[in-house]
Parts: structure tokens; C-alpha cells; sequence
């Protein structure tokens, strides 16, 4: 099964108590959405996926900015989907924190 779909179905496992609580909050035939999730949501409807995505808070990609992806990225992803909002905050953090360095220290390269 591919990855946007374990996701979806981990997340409607997370968030709602059931598909068919999920199905029926998002406005979304039940057996589409267990359909969707039995054989992958690539035989679904974009709509239909972009509204599953956005009612669980997943984000899809604007691809007029360009993300580097790689196993490394992807690893580290999967590792913080699985941390608590204690743990979210403190990556979250500390990451803004190194951001703002790298940034100000590549300010100053490019003053030289």
C-alpha cells in the first residue's frame, strides 16, 4: 500500500473513532473512503483525496517551491509524526532556533 494512504488511514485511526465517522463529518460516501483505503487512494478521485487530506491536516505540497525529499527527510518525518505535542513543540523550537542562525549566518555571507 502506498504511503499517502497508510497515512490517511492512520490519521482517521487517530482522529476519529471510526471511517465511518470520517465519511460522514467530511461529506464523503463511506464506501468511497473504505474503497480508498483498501485499494490505495491513486484509484480515487483527486477532490476526493485533496477533502480527506485536508480534513485530517495534511498537507499537500505546493510544487512551485522546490522541497528536497530524501530518505533522510522522509525518515525524520515519520519520526516526528509519531511524537506528542510536548515533544512537536520542542523540535518545533529548537528548529525555528536554528533556522534563524543559518539564516542570519548566510545574511552575513553574502554582506562580504
Amino acid at each position: 500500500m502506498d504511503e499517502l494512504t497508510l497515512l490517511i488511514k492512520q490519521e482517521i485511526k487517530k482522529q476519529y473513532r471510526s471511517v465511518r465517522q470520517f465519511a460522514f463529518s467530511v461529506g464523503i460516501a463511506q464506501t468511497t473512503v473504505v474503497s480508498a483505503l483498501k485499494n490505495g487512494v491513486s484509484g480515487t478521485g483527486f477532490n476526493t483525496v485533496m477533502k480527506m487530506c485536508k480534513a485530517l491536516d495534511i498537507q499537500v505540497f505546493d510544487y512551485e517551491v522546490p522541497l528536497v525529499i530524501n530518505d533522510s527527510v522522509i525518515s525524520l518525518l515519520q519520526k516526528y509524526n509519531s511524537l506528542d505535542k510536548l515533544a512537536e513543540h520542542t523540535v518545533q523550537t529548537v528548529l525555528n532556533v536554528e533556522y534563524e542562525r543559518c539564516k542570519a549566518d548566510a545574511l552575513k555571507s553574502t554582506k562580504r
